[in-house]
């Protein structure tokens, strides 16, 4: 199951903690400076948001990030997947 994965920039402090514990998911922003999503798993980025959707498997190394963010930038949540009832 797929997981949408949430980055509040302007709670970012630009720790260098989410693209150290998970660089797969993770990159610093060079415009910036701040924590985003990397292009192969953005959906939508403003100057306020980077999110993404990620595959199960790299799960654990995003909860690591959100876990350790000092300020909680960094948010989960899983995608329900849409049931065809025809």
């Amino acid at each position: 199951m797929p997981y949408r994965v949430f980055v509040n920039k302007k709670d970012c402090i630009a720790c260098s903690l989410a693209w150290t514990a998970c660089p797969e998911v993770f990159e610093q922003d060079l415009k910036t400076g701040k924590n985003h999503i990397r292009p192969e798993y953005l959906e939508e980025e403003t100057e306020i948001i980077s999110v993404g959707l990620i595959p199960e498997e790299l799960y654990e190394c995003v909860r690591i990030a959100a876990d350790g963010c000092p300020t909680q930038a960094i948010r989960i949540e899983k995608v329900e997947e849409d049931i065809d009832h025809n």
